[in-house]
């Protein structure tokens, strides 16, 4: 009869990760796709095989012993020697075909980029685009995505791309509630209703901004996404600061001051440096850079603004 250890497959070396990450039978049966009896039948058979106990079971959840933890190690190595190898592999395609997974966050899709895919996969049919919606960094070391189109000024270290435009960032309110902007006084706004981002988006200097000049009170809705302020300020809830690509495209806000150029971010176009040379990638990344370079003008608030308050507050001298 043969040795029982060496019958061990990889989906046992998942199946104990993936216990030991959600630490219970039920979620490592829905993480895997497969049945809570399934999970709990082959965790046994693989503790005796090995002749240990790989978890402790505790009301709290499943705990690992030391030779669980000594097996997720492996795990942990082979996944990531795994993914490793399939990024190069993808790397070496010889036309851009396959799918393409792009992540990047609701107000870039739904202001700027849905209408640039469309046009790409015109353009390359053979490119299948899988677009994920998340605001938190995806990791592409991982493969969770190949390219990430971001708003920001710090891009991860490990990953290689380009910045393609500066979005600029600019104080709107709805154009009803301002019929004559000449005779406004830039004071007068912080006496108005304001929207602002939600506490989760604190770190951005938009939001320091408005937490530090605009009483509490005059604070009547906040939102935690760009894309969600934007609808806000124009269902005349309050004004608020918004990139300039969404405010100036909106007929009905109007720019209520000068760019600011301390809220601008970078628009970068991101991926792993394993896939930079794949095809379907450069194509992808070549293609954006050619369409945003053409609407430079409108992400960077350069477009002149339908009306413009002169003596606009600012975030500096306020």
């Amino acid at each position: 009869m043969g040795d029982p250890i060496k019958n061990l497959a990889w989906d046992d070396f998942r199946l104990i990760k993936a216990i030991a990450d959600v630490r219970s039978l039920p979620a490592a049966a829905a993480l895997l796709g497969i049945n809570h009896s399934t999970v709990f039948r082959r965790l046994g058979q693989i503790e005796d095989a090995l002749g240990a106990t790989l978890f402790e079971r505790h009301r709290s959840g499943y705990t690992l012993t030391t030779p669980g933890e000594e097996m997720v190690a492996l795990a942990q190595r082979v996944d990531e020697d795994i993914t490793a190898f399939t990024r190069k592999m993808a790397g070496r395609e010889i036309a851009p075909a396959g799918e393409l997974r792009v992540t990047t966050n609701d107000s870039l899709l739904v202001h700027l980029l849905t209408p640039l895919f469309v046009k790409f996969r015109k353009t390359n049919p053979n490119v299948r685009l899988d677009v994920v919606l998340a605001n938190q960094e995806l990791n592409l070391s991982k493969r969770d995505a190949d390219v990430a189109i971001r708003a920001t000024d710090s891009p991860p270290e490990n990953l290689v791309g380009r910045r393609a435009a500066t979005i600029a960032w600019a104080l709107y309110g709805r154009a009803d509630d301002f019929p004559e902007m000449e005779a406004l006084d830039a004071e007068s706004l912080y006496e108005r209703d304001w929207v602002s981002l939600g506490d989760n988006m604190a770190t951005l200097k938009a939001v320091k901004f408005v937490h530090e000049h605009v009483s509490p009170e005059r604070i009547g809705y906040k939102v935690n996404t760009v894309l969600g302020l934007a609808e806000a300020v124009e269902q005349g809830l309050g004004i608020s600061h918004l990139p300039c690509f969404i405010g100036d495209a909106k007929p009905g806000l109007v720019r209520l001051g000068e760019r600011i150029p301390e809220f601008s971010a970078g628009l970068w176009f991101l991926t792993h440096p394993d896939l930079r040379q794949s095809p379907r990638v450069r194509v992808f990344l070549d293609f954006l850079a050619d369409e945003i370079s053409s609407r430079r003008k409108l992400i960077e608030g350069q477009i002149e603004p339908h009306r413009l308050l002169s003596d606009a507050p600012s975030p500096v001298h306020r």
